[in-house]
C-alpha cells in the first residue's frame, strides 16, 4: 500500500471512530474533550463539529495548526506533552483523543510508557479514549472500533 493510501485509511478510520464516539457512545456529564496532539487541527475541527458545547482542551509541542483550527488560548497547552498534560489528570474528562502515533516502533514505546496513564487519569469515569497506539492499562476496557476501521488502526476505550 503506498503510504498516501496509508493515510487516506487512516483518516478516513479516524473520521469514522470520532463519528461512531459522537452517534453512538455516551459521554459523562460536562466534562472536556482532550486532544491529545494538535497538529495541523484537523481532529480538532471536526471534535469542534461533533460536540460544540463541549470545551476541547488541545495539546502539543509546537503550535502548527492552520488558523481556522486554533483553540482559544485558555484551552491550548504548549510544550511536551509527557510533561505539560498530567496538570489536567483528575479533571474529570469526558473524552481523550491521541493520535501521536509516529510509525516507528522504539518512539512509539517511549510515548506508551506514560500515555496510558494519562488518558485514564485524565478520563472521568465512563469517559471514552480514542487512541492510534494501544493503551494498554487497568481502567481502560475495549471496545468494539466501527467494522470500516481496520484491526488495530485505532483503539477504543472506556474507562471503568
Amino acid at each position: 500500500m503506498s503510504r498516501l493510501d496509508s493515510f487516506i485509511r487512516r483518516l478516513t478510520a479516524q473520521r469514522d471512530i470520532l463519528n461512531h464516539v459522537a452517534a453512538d457512545l455516551d459521554l459523562p456529564g460536562e466534562g472536556a474533550l482532550m486532544e491529545i496532539g494538535l497538529g495541523n487541527g484537523r481532529t480538532f475541527n471536526h471534535l469542534r463539529e461533533l460536540f460544540p458545547n463541549r470545551r476541547i482542551v488541545a495539546f502539543d509541542r509546537a503550535m502548527g495548526a492552520h488558523a481556522s483550527s486554533v483553540p482559544v488560548q485558555e484551552d491550548l497547552v504548549i510544550g511536551e506533552i509527557s510533561q505539560t498534560a498530567p496538570a489536567f489528570i483528575g479533571k474529570e474528562a469526558a473524552f481523550v483523543h491521541a493520535d501521536i502515533g509516529t510509525g516507528y516502533p522504539e518512539k512509539d514505546a517511549v510515548t506508551l510508557t506514560w500515555l496510558p496513564d494519562l488518558a485514564a487519569g485524565m478520563l472521568a469515569k465512563g469517559g471514552i479514549a480514542v487512541s492510534g497506539l494501544p493503551l494498554d492499562h487497568p481502567m481502560l476496557k475495549p471496545l468494539p472500533v466501527p467494522a470500516s476501521v481496520p484491526t488495530d488502526r485505532y483503539f477504543l476505550y472506556r474507562k471503568i
